[in-house]
């Protein structure tokens, strides 16, 4: 773009139409500005929203922590669904202890509960209660709400556990607010946006709604609160401990509790375990009858077989248990709200088409750049289509599942991977700017 097209704008190195390489010094701004500028935004557009679960160890938390950056980085519309999901799960949790709380109970408490900072202590060291378990807790009486202070659930001793830094919520704003209308005054003065920009507006949206379901949620909470279990019977310590979502998460020294992999798991869910219970009750019924024939009638009739028995048929069903790549919330799935999350979803590669005609160094990278923009949108589409999917051959469908997350995940390498490559041959208008823009600082 030249001064004669547009009379408020300052120029770069180059006045013409050739693609230019890397500006180390420049008037307005170079690409090392350019760089730093859109890595700061996406880095407290991530950072900051990340709220991990709690760990006693602090090198699972923090490594749990990475790899929640990583996966922001790469799939923000997957996390931001997934705070949708949490968001859900709290209200409903909410919802079912209203009338054992009057009312008393918050968000800010399902949430505690859910990031499994809730644990009861055993003589090989503590598990998760869960979500589910402490609502039926409430419910049966044998807890009462009046004594949640004593089991750390006072909003006082929460916020005092939360690390929530306003401080970096106001320097995420700030930079946020301060990118938005850079971009937004460069649109207006037909001034072009670098791949690199166009990546990093994307994420501003994902950053905005995921940190709106994890509002109420406490934020790096260094240890979790440790309580006695109440008096009761065996059978209901029994169904209490069935309830359990998943022992990964404790701590009793088990082999699956101390992998370091189990850093990389959102958290399970309460309604992956009313699926696998229904699964589970099906594999049980199923084991208790026999289409054995009476020798005498000849007639088929059912033969019960013993306790030990049908719990070594469960051992085997849990051991043969599908591995599961995505599960999204029945309740969510099957509402009218599933259709805009799944707009959501795909948003975060249309924004990508805002650098649908900038300049790339070959029509290779501009087609490469268009069409995984296109591949991102349809492979997250179909991969929201399906309710649950699972590591398992069942019908064509399963190409479509198992595949649509792999060709995200290249495209997503693919576009990232060109926003820099780009850069050694740009388009010299990236580097121009409107005339009051010169004086303006980037913010970090």
């Amino acid at each position: 773009m030249s001064n004669q097209s547009c009379p408020n704008c300052s120029l770069g190195l180059s006045d013409d139409n050739k693609l230019v390489g890397w500006i180390w010094d420049n008037p307005g701004r170079g690409t090392i500005s350019l760089i730093t500028t859109c890595l700061a935004t996406i880095f407290l557009c991530t950072w900051v929203v990340i709220h991990p679960r709690v760990y006693k160890r602090e090198s699972y938390a923090n490594l749990h922590k990475v790899a929640l950056f990583f996966k922001t980085v790469f799939a923000p519309e997957f996390i931001a669904v997934e705070g949708l999901q949490e968001w859900a799960q709290c209200r409903r949790m909410q919802r079912e202890c209203a009338d054992s709380t009057a009312g008393q109970f918050k968000l800010v408490h399902a949430f505690y509960i859910s990031m499994l900072a809730l644990r009861y202590r055993t003589p090989n060291g503590d598990r998760v209660i869960w979500p589910n378990q402490y609502t039926w807790l409430l419910q049966q009486e044998l807890i009462l709400w009046e004594d949640h202070p004593n089991w750390g659930l006072s909003l006082d001793d929460i916020c005092d556990k939360s690390k929530s830094d306003n401080a970096a919520k106001l320097l995420a704003l700030i930079q946020v607010t301060w990118f938005s209308a850079q971009s937004i005054l460069r649109v207006s003065y037909h001034l072009p946006l670098s791949q690199l920009e166009s990546m990093t507006l994307g994420y501003i949206p994902f950053f905005i709604v995921t940190y709106f379901f994890w509002w109420n949620k406490p934020k790096d909470v260094g240890s979790p609160s440790l309580v006695a279990l109440p008096e009761m019977s065996m059978e209901q310590l029994h169904f209490f401990e069935s309830m359990a979502v998943s022992n990964k998460f404790d701590n009793e020294g088990m082999k699956e509790q101390t992998s370091y992999w189990n850093i990389w798991y959102l958290n399970p869910r309460v309604f992956e375990k009313i699926e696998e219970d229904r699964l589970m009750h099906e594999a049980r019924t199923k084991a208790l009858k026999s289409p054995n024939l009476n020798p005498i009638t000849e007639q088929p009739c059912e033969v019960m077989i013993s306790e030990n028995e049908i719990r070594n048929l469960e051992e085997q069903y849990k051991f043969r248990k599908d591995i599961v790549v995505s599960y999204w919330d029945p309740d969510l799935y099957r509402s009218k709200i599933w259709p805009l999350a799944c707009l959501l979803g795909i948003s975060f590669g249309a924004l990508h088409l805002v650098s649908w005609n900038t300049m790339f160094p070959s029509i290779v990278e501009l087609w490469l750049w268009r069409v995984s923009a296109f591949v991102s949108i349809v492979s997250m589409l179909i991969f929201m289509h399906f309710e649950k999917v699972v590591l398992r051959w069942d019908g064509i469908l399963t190409l479509f599942s198992l595949s649509s997350p792999v060709f995200y995940l290249l495209s997503r390498i693919a576009m990232i991977g060109e926003v820099f490559a780009v850069l050694r041959a740009a388009d010299p208008a990236i580097y121009d700017t409107y005339e009051y823009s010169v004086y303006w600082l980037p913010f970090l």
